[in-house]
């Protein structure tokens, strides 16, 4: 009887860890969406820019973006205490969902809206490899 248990042991801690590991994901994906909220701010603060200025080009639009969905995603992971490398290395995930598109951008690849789409494809994918990365940390926070 307790080879069985044992066994139902070693199947429920992989199934346990990886359900705890895709609701982290998943708490840090919606901390991320909501960050979205913020990012009219930044609208409403440039919109009195001239259209060519520095400010309404993409490369700074799509960083003030990541930024604005970093916010919440950084109180978030301070409430659950992960060390501070960590939070650094999910903020440079989601900023280079942005930043590996600024080339194809400046080659005529992509277009402005190209790059905030496919960014906002990248940040998620970028933020699951970080996790993915650092596993055993993500999963030990619960």
């Amino acid at each position: 009887m307790s080879s069985v248990h044992g066994a139902t042991a070693t199947v429920a801690r992989p199934r346990r860890t990886t359900l705890v590991f895709l609701r982290h994901y998943l708490e840090m994906v919606l901390a991320m969406f909501l960050g979205m909220a913020l990012y009219p701010l930044w609208t409403l603060a440039t919109s009195g820019s001239a259209p060519d200025s520095v400010l309404q080009r993409v490369e700074v639009e799509s960083l003030a973006m990541a930024t604005a969905m970093s916010v919440p995603m950084v109180a978030w992971m301070a409430w659950r205490r992960h060390r501070p490398g960590l939070t650094v290395e999910m903020v440079a995930a989601m900023v280079a969902g942005f930043v590996v598109l600024f080339p194809f951008l400046w080659a005529g690849v992509l277009d402005d809206s190209g790059v905030m789409m496919t960014g906002h494809v990248l940040m998620p994918l970028f933020m699951l490899g970080a996790m993915l990365l650092r596993r055993r940390e993500y999963v030990g926070h619960h």
